[in-house]
């Protein structure tokens, strides 16, 4: 093995720590990486409860708050003061209710009911309540 020039003034102990503390990084990176890919894969791939109501509420507030700055806009610019700002404030409520709607249709898809769950009347009980 061939010395570099900076290690000519270095003794053998010196190289030898150097290199006992490369090759104790280089273990604490492994063992880094592999903890970072073990929690990856055991991490739930579904939302937490928390994460959906934020974006569910961020939807709805999106949709509402888009379509009043509209209609404000549109009142600024055509002086038709408070009826731009009225309309598009609830077809602005009213698209933010549609995509609640949407997206708590995209998650119960994603994630089902778990087994066992009471989902209400099945067709056979709804016949045995109609006799």
């Amino acid at each position: 093995m061939t010395s570099s020039p900076d290690d000519q003034g270095r003794s053998d102990s010196a190289q030898g720590v150097t290199h006992d503390l490369a090759s104790r990084i280089a273990s604490a990176k492994r063992e880094r990486d592999r903890e970072d890919n073990r929690s990856a894969r055991d991490a739930s791939p579904e939302m937490s409860g928390m994460a959906r109501g934020m974006r569910i509420g961020t939807e709805f507030i999106a949709a509402v708050l888009v379509g009043a700055g509209l209609g404000y806009l549109i009142d600024l610019g055509l002086g038709t003061s408070p009826w731009g700002l009225l309309i598009l404030l609830l077809m602005g409520f009213a698209a933010g209710i549609l995509n609640v709607i949407r997206v708590v249709a995209e998650m119960n898809a994603v994630s089902p009911a778990p087994k066992g769950a009471d989902l209400g009347p099945e067709a056979e009980d709804e016949e045995r309540i109609e006799n």
